[in-house]
């Protein structure tokens, strides 16, 4: 099993217009309720987060992220 194999990768989008502390609220819920963290953040132009979560392979009894 490589490095890459042990950790299992789920997109998540936060619309435009959400303020930073809903979109941190919203991270932090899928932190805490599905064992995810944070492995990329990207704020696109039209305001758009695109945030990409991972959490080891292992956890994948856990729900996956509600979009």
């Amino acid at each position: 099993m490589s490095p890459a194999d042990d950790y299992e990768y789920a997109p998540l989008r936060i619309p435009p217009g959400t303020s930073r502390s809903a979109a941190a609220t919203m991270l932090s819920l899928q932190v805490d309720v599905g064992g995810w963290e944070l492995a990329r953040l990207q704020l696109h132009a039209d305001g758009t987060r695109k945030a990409i979560l991972r959490r080891r392979a292992r956890l994948s009894y856990l729900p996956m992220p509600v979009t």
